[in-house]
């Protein structure tokens, strides 16, 4: 990969970034971007705001297919997550339409992208998991948080995570957002590292997966009633045979699911063969440490491999720092040196 000179920026799930009331939120994170030397293009629907972006799933389909076709743009950095970027499918599918558009770019995004980046994962993509142009780049604090900033700088500079290892801290999420928010930082607190549930303490694989809500979202209809027939139709979450051997990235997200849903999302994995499959679990730290405790019981539990190694506590998805998880390249896990390593 070469270094990220102009980025895409997309609204795949929700248009948040065209409402007045975040402008100030979108010129702190525009404003950082420029500051890296970087080109910035929102694309054509982007800042269309919530109700049309919400109303035409066609023109952000439009929007990442224009993004890979375009050759001057290297990286497609997606605004935020939100809830029915599914809705996509049929324009990105039905025609072989992201097949035909996808070039080697660098697609980042994390929570409802979770979707995304199984599309991209169907038609061969690596891609990127684990910041947004929104909730880490415009970060209101006075900077972007060190941790989350120290590797969406090495991204941009190389196109490339090399290893990543557990923050010293994590931090309060953000109680509102409103212009007065701006330049205030975040309570923090120490954090201990990652934390080996079970199984040998070192592994590798490729990873893939993401927000677990999301996930279950993908099985389960209580969210949107035809979102599981769709993900059905055009085969989007991987068979068990694609599972085998790689590693499975798992966070929660700002909603904090209770238990019963934690758990009901581990029984949607364990039906689907994944926990048979993959060589190993990744877990992200809960927002705020919400639920914690029940999230590695439940792990253990419902998974029901002793042998599989778990991993809790990444500084991924939802909490406060975050890294970033390329997905699709070799990975190994190595718990007691405290490091996920890259081999490309």
């Amino acid at each position: 990969m070469r270094r990220i000179r102009n980025i895409a920026v997309v609204s795949l799930s929700r248009g948040i970034i065209g409402e007045p009331y975040v402008r100030f939120e979108v010129d702190i994170a525009l404003r950082r971007l420029e500051d890296y030397g970087l080109n910035v293009r929102f694309m054509p629907h982007a800042l269309k705001g919530l109700e049309y972006v919400k109303a035409h799933p066609e023109k952000r389909a439009e929007d990442l297919l224009q993004a890979f076709r375009d050759p001057d743009i290297d990286m497609i950095l997606c605004a935020i997550g939100g809830d029915d970027t599914y809705r996509l499918l049929p324009w990105l599918f039905d025609h072989s339409e992201l097949a035909d558009a996808v070039t080697d770019k660098v697609f980042l995004g994390f929570s409802d992208t979770t979707v995304n980046h199984l599309m991209l994962h169907k038609v061969g993509l690596r891609s990127f998991y684990g910041q947004a142009f929104l909730p880490d780049v415009g970060e209101l604090g006075p900077e972007m948080l060190p941790y989350t900033r120290k590797y969406f700088e090495e991204l941009i500079r190389t196109g490339r995570i090399r290893e990543i290892t557990p923050s010293d801290v994590w931090y309060e999420q953000r109680a509102c957002f409103t212009p007065d928010q701006a330049g205030r930082p975040l309570p923090v607190h120490p954090d201990h590292g990652y934390e080996l549930l079970q199984g040998p303490p070192v592994f590798s694989g490729k990873i893939l997966g993401g927000c677990i809500d999301t996930l279950y979202d993908i099985f389960d209809g209580e969210l949107y009633a035809d979102m599981p027939a769709l993900c059905r139709k055009y085969r989007l979450f991987p068979d068990a045979e694609d599972w085998k051997g790689r590693i499975l990235l798992l966070e929660s997200s700002e909603e904090k699911p209770a238990p019963a849903k934690y758990r009901r999302a581990l029984e949607y994995l364990r039906g689907a063969g994944v926990f048979d499959a993959v060589s190993g679990v990744l877990v992200g730290k809960p927002m705020d440490n919400t639920y914690a405790e029940e999230y590695r019981k439940l792990l253990v539990k419902v998974i029901g491999r002793p042998e599989l190694p778990v991993v809790f506590n990444l500084n991924i998805g939802h909490a406060l720092p975050r890294c970033i998880i390329p997905f699709g390249v070799d990975a190994v896990v190595d718990t007691e040196k405290q490091s996920i390593r890259f081999e490309y």
